[in-house]
């Protein structure tokens, strides 16, 4: 057994997010689908920011980072896994991560294209609709990835968005899994699964310990409407699988176990984004203590229902400690044991 000092590596594109409101009728004119994610190029990037009818709010974000650093906030040692621009944001980007105590050794750098930003569309309903230039993150080459990427990791936290890139995600998977890494994926875009869905029947069983997917995905992956159904689907090739519904809460199965759980009720909604990285980051940061199935629950649901209340995928600062405070109470309920 390697000794390990790093909790949980976040794998995929370190990217910034550009967050605005804005109505149905822009979406419209975006183009594509509400509630999904499209890639973008440079000229469609700049025509989008052209149409958006006002200032978008900046912050650091991409769907395994959102996980890792929110870990990190509830006190688990984080690391990150992907490739920044050599630009204000790649410095900021870091920065961000080492002000959280975080490993910041693993990044990978491009000197000729700027780092990744995303232009997350909200809507009234504060459903989200995404558009993503990869700028460097797209050029994290499979060659550069190894086991010693993971050494001392305990857990490699990937995104969905590696699926585009089957060479890279197989060397992350192969190098994660020669390093020791318990690997849990986030499904990410249902237009993902709708384009990959051959690639996850391959490597969900061979190589995947814990899957996350909203509803949506589960449906694009398992042909059905029924969350209990899909979460049976996704149970049968991982050992421990989840399939968000929103407000209605989760479907999920550890250790033959399954059972409902609910949503945290909140005041109001102000943005999705981000919710479902940090339903992730709670039930892995119980799963990483040896928690219940309804203690990780409990703690998924907790962050998601903290994250939709605020603009991004970020907790005011001052907010963190209370987090925390209710998340360690909460993982003390109750333990099984993981091996790692």
């Amino acid at each position: 057994m390697t000794a390990t000092n790093i909790d949980v590596i976040g794998v995929g594109s370190p990217i910034y997010d550009l967050i605005v409101n804005v109505t149905e009728e822009d979406i419209l004119r975006a183009g594509g689908e509400k509630g999904g994610m499209i890639l973008v190029d440079d000229e469609e990037m700049g025509a989008l920011l052209d149409m958006l009818p006002c200032p978008a709010t900046l912050t650091p974000g991409g769907s395994a980072a959102n996980t890792a650093f929110a870990m990190a906030h509830l006190g688990l040692s984080s690391a990150f896994l992907g490739k920044l621009g050599r630009d204000k944001r790649g410095s900021d980007y870091s920065a961000r991560l080492a002000h959280l105590h975080g490993d910041t050794s693993r990044f990978k750098y491009d000197a000729t294209h700027p780092t990744a930003c995303c232009v997350s569309m909200v809507t009234p309903d504060s459903e989200r609709t995404m558009r993503t230039h990869l700028g460097a993150a797209q050029y994290l080459h499979p060659s550069e990835i190894t086991p010693a990427d993971f050494a001392g990791c305990r857990l490699a936290h990937i995104e969905g968005y590696l699926l585009f890139n089957e060479d890279l995600l197989l060397s992350v998977l192969r190098a994660a899994k020669a390093a020791g890494c318990i690997i849990s994926l986030d499904l990410g875009a249902y237009e993902i699964v709708n384009a990959k869905r051959e690639l996850l029947e391959k490597i969900l069983p061979e190589y995947v310990d814990v899957i996350f997917a909203n509803e949506d995905e589960a449906t694009a992956f398992c042909g059905s409407h029924d969350a209990r159904h899909c979460l049976g689907a996704l149970g049968g090739l991982c050992d421990t699988a989840v399939v968000k519904i929103g407000a209605q809460g989760a479907w999920a199965q550890l250790n033959g176990e399954h059972l409902h759980i609910p949503a945290n009720p909140v005041n109001s909604v102000v943005d999705t984004t981000g919710a479902g990285d940090f339903w992730a980051a709670g039930f892995l940061f119980g799963y990483l203590q040896g928690c219940t199935l309804p203690t990780c629950g409990a703690l998924g649901s907790l962050l998601a229902g903290h994250v939709i209340q605020y603009l991004g995928a970020t907790l005011p600062d001052h907010l963190w400690e209370e987090v925390r405070s209710t998340a360690n109470a909460i993982a003390a309920e109750g333990v099984y044991n993981v091996e790692v």
